[in-house]
């Protein structure tokens, strides 16, 4: 019997909930190329896991429109045309305007307030960050942060619903924008305050509002960015 070398003895056994996990986030954050064939061998390797749950996991993935299957041919990652990631925008800020203005009537919770609050600070710290790269970092995980908060405060489970469904277009993922500058990232970050202000004052139409339009303002980065890397 082949000795283990000691980084496979440390290396963490995944469950099939964990491999689903990292190749969707595989999928989502761009590590796999549109359109590329997965390579199930080398993809069982790289998580440190028989090809068998690599499998399984690709066919739940393919049911969520991540990835297809193709007779003979294998899994590949799925490539979304510009309507499609213009339609998941659109749809997106359909649902979170329909979160906030929910949240606003409804009032929201001391923790969610606590949540929104924790997003906001760190937006504010990203405004302040030494490099653009470190200003990145915080700002997407503060948006992340401010957004989630915000389905959780809306008490909605269709809410998150229509959500996930959007996000199984990578691009719609707001880490994934594209174009960044500090001036735009301080807008975004002011429009985060002026939502949760709204939300506060219990004014779901403006909450609303603030917040269709913080959305479709990254749809419009994002449709730029896609129109200049297919011109170039």
């Amino acid at each position: 019997m082949r000795k283990k070398a000691k980084s496979e003895v440390n290396k963490p056994i995944l469950r099939g909930a964990e491999v689903s996990r990292a190749i969707r986030n595989y999928l989502l954050d761009g590590d796999l190329a549109p359109g590329s064939r997965i390579n199930e061998v080398q993809l069982a390797s790289n998580l440190g896991v028989s090809r068998t749950p690599v499998r399984a996991a690709l066919q739940a993935l393919a049911g969520e429109g991540l990835v297809e299957y193709k007779d003979n041919r294998g899994f590949f990652v799925r490539e979304f045309q510009l309507s499609d990631v213009l339609d998941a925008f659109e749809m997106r800020a359909l649902a979170e305007g329909f979160a906030v203005r929910l949240a606003a009537e409804r009032g929201i919770s001391p923790q969610s307030e606590l949540d929104v609050e924790k997003a906001l600070a760190l937006g504010r710290k990203a405004l302040s960050a030494e490099t653009s790269e470190q200003a990145r970092t915080d700002y997407s995980a503060s948006n992340e942060a401010f957004h989630r908060a915000i389905h959780d405060a809306s008490r909605s489970r269709l809410v998150k619903d229509v959500v996930a469904l959007c996000n199984s277009v990578p691009q719609t993922i707001f880490r994934n924008v594209m174009s960044f500058s500090m001036e735009t990232l301080a807008h975004r970050v002011e429009q985060h305050e002026a939502i949760y202000e709204a939300i506060i004052a219990r004014k779901p139409k403006e909450a609303e509002d603030i917040m269709r339009t913080h959305v479709l303002d990254v749809r419009r980065a994002i449709m730029r960015d896609m129109s200049r890397k297919s011109g170039a």
